[in-house]
């Protein structure tokens, strides 16, 4: 069950908007016309409530009994579902799977899976559309690499899209990912992909809706010992 509060990344923030609604509606109440002050109150007060509705953070909690499930990272749409060559870190064939989140989405990001933090780098880059192919390659992002206590390893990598502006990766080398614990935030319209070994097997498809920490994605496949 999901309980909505706000996002600590978005504190600053909607104290600076709530700020500037009183540092403009004040003069304008005082030096300008009744309706142009009610339809510059109403224009900031729509400011603030979207402001508080985009880093709004449910508590979502998921219990599975299985560690091999991969569980959505992200809320959005799933846009990619293929197998690509991932060069910047595994420099073999994965299976990537990409969602794509609207600025109407909840930008916390969860761990898919638990396991130990190999890697946690950010990387300069563009701010093309997040729905863009090179999105991947070529705009600002992060790349979280994860080995689970099986020694699969998996990437996440949040990619800043072209509203976004700034990504916030709270993984650091060496840490353990946990479930049910957020990995980092993404602000405004964005994309995470995850790269995952090809045999996986997804239970998702492209099109569909879903939700962070809630929607299982796909399942790790079974190995020989």
């Amino acid at each position: 069950m999901s309980h909505p509060r706000i996002h600590r990344e978005g504190h600053a923030i909607i104290i600076g908007v709530t700020l500037l609604l009183f540092i403009i509606n004040i003069p304008v109440y005082i030096f300008f016309a009744h309706w142009i002050f009610a339809i510059t109150l109403v224009l900031m007060a729509f400011l603030l409530c979207f402001t508080t509705y985009f880093f709004r953070n449910p508590v979502r909690v998921l219990e599975v009994d299985d560690p091999k499930f991969l569980i959505a990272p992200a809320d959005g749409r799933v846009v990619v579902i293929e197998e690509v060559e991932e060069n910047e870190y595994f420099h073999d064939k994965r299976l990537q799977v990409s969602i794509f989140m609207s600025p109407f989405n909840v930008h916390a990001n969860w761990y898919p899976i638990e396991g130990i933090v190999l890697l946690s780098e950010h990387q300069k880059g563009r701010h093309r559309g997040a729905w863009l192919p090179k999105s991947s390659t070529e705009n600002e992002r992060s790349l979280v690499v994860i080995e689970t206590a099986d020694k699969i390893q998996i990437a996440v990598r949040q990619i800043a899209g072209a509203m976004a502006r700034r990504i916030v990766t709270y993984a650091k080398t060496g840490h353990i990912a946990h479930r049910n614990t957020h990995m980092g935030f993404i602000k405004l319209g964005s994309r995470v992909d995850m790269y995952l070994p090809i045999d996986t097997e997804v239970f998702v498809e492209v099109g569909e809706h879903v939700r962070g920490n809630e929607t299982i994605i796909a399942r790790l496949a079974d190995h020989d010992e």
